[in-house]
């Protein structure tokens, strides 16, 4: 297991769709020389290249202030 930064999945994304998958797996086993094989890091590398961003947050709920009640009158 690793992690990939936004920026090197980037340069990892910008390779794949530029220069083709090879040159990604070059790449991706420059960033992280842990892979020993190309198959297993092509399949990273597919991975990787088919992130898509995650949608904008949604704005947080509305906060409103509870109303008290008014006193009730005392009976007669």
């Amino acid at each position: 297991m690793f992690t990939v930064s936004e920026s090197e999945a980037e340069t990892i994304r910008r390779a794949f769709h530029d220069r083709g998958e090879w040159s990604a797996v070059v790449e991706l086993r420059r960033l992280f020389p842990v892979f020993a094989n190309n198959p297993e890091a092509l399949r990273c590398v597919r991975a990787i290249a088919g992130w898509q961003p995650l949608p904008a947050a949604a704005p947080p709920p509305k906060v409103t202030q509870l109303r008290r009640r008014k006193p009730a009158e005392s009976l007669p």
